[in-house]
């Protein structure tokens, strides 16, 4: 078969297997194996790519705000949505040369505060995960563009950070337990606990709050991200935990996505 041969036959069976542009996915696949010499390189990738490992862990690495992260197994996959944050601390805090103090609850890959740190060049950074495997993809990351100088890393819960910070950033769990199992099959891949946040979704907001409101320089602003219909609850029980709520604002498909809160005005 020629390579045009494999890649058609490829696609027709990720197509078959419920994958989203499948010519795209097998042309990828195919790239990165051509960088294996072990025979079968293509055929093993594709294989675990049918059987729904995310296309990211698989080939080490995922594009967010045009950066190149690497990601594997220990840390969420960066998703177009979460950019939403980066796009509303810009608008926020216009002044590129501005010697913030950026916070990144959850890190994980560190897409966010990486990508912050890039768009800061002044900026320092403290990045908190209850993994170690995924602090670990985040000290890559941070090595990888150049800012490893600038951030700090610390192992713990939300609670784990201290000082005071300008820029608050978050992308919490927050897929209810029930709906777990209907999410896609990739996810079963990514680490649960950076998910499933409790009956209802909200555990971490209401968790967060408190501790942001702790953290939050007065005239600071944290950024967090939501699912979908979580805007009003969401934002209630940021506001439960000293917190103000100052706007919502949408991603590109129009779903609300970035809670934007401040300092919740004292008596």
């Amino acid at each position: 078969m020629t390579a045009a041969d494999v890649l058609r036959d490829a696609a027709a069976r990720l197509a078959e297997a419920g994958i989203e542009s499948p010519r795209r996915e097998a042309r990828l696949l195919w790239e990165h194996a051509q960088g294996r010499s072990e025979r079968g390189a293509f055929e093993s990738l594709l294989a675990r790519r049918l059987a729904r490992e995310p296309l990211a862990y698989i080939v080490g690495h995922k594009e967010f705000w045009s950066l190149d992260f690497a990601v594997g197994p220990g840390a969420l996959v960066p998703r177009p949505e979460t950019e939403t944050l980066i796009e509303q601390a810009l608008s926020a805090f216009p002044d590129r040369t501005a010697p913030l103090r950026i916070l990144d609850l959850g890190t994980g890959s560190g897409c966010l505060l990486v990508t912050a740190l890039t768009l800061y060049p002044k900026a320092r950074g403290v990045g908190v995960d209850i993994s170690g495997q995924a602090l670990a993809w985040a000290r890559e990351n941070a090595g990888r563009h150049g800012v490893g100088d600038r951030v700090a890393f610390l192992l713990g819960g939300w609670e784990a950070a201290e000082g005071q910070f300008d820029l608050v950033l978050s992308n919490p769990p927050y897929v209810a337990e029930a709906e777990m199992a209907g999410l896609a099959p990739e996810l079963g891949y990514e680490p649960r606990n950076a998910l499933a946040a409790g009956p209802e979704g909200l555990e971490a907001y209401r968790a967060l709050g408190p501790a942001i409101a702790a953290l939050l320089a007065p005239q600071g602003r944290a950024f967090l991200e939501i699912g979908a219909g979580q805007a009003e609850a969401a934002g209630a029980a940021l506001t439960a935990g000293g917190l103000e709520i100052a706007g919502v604002a949408p991603d590109l498909s129009g779903v609300p996505r970035c809670l934007m809160a401040r300092q919740g005005r004292r008596p």
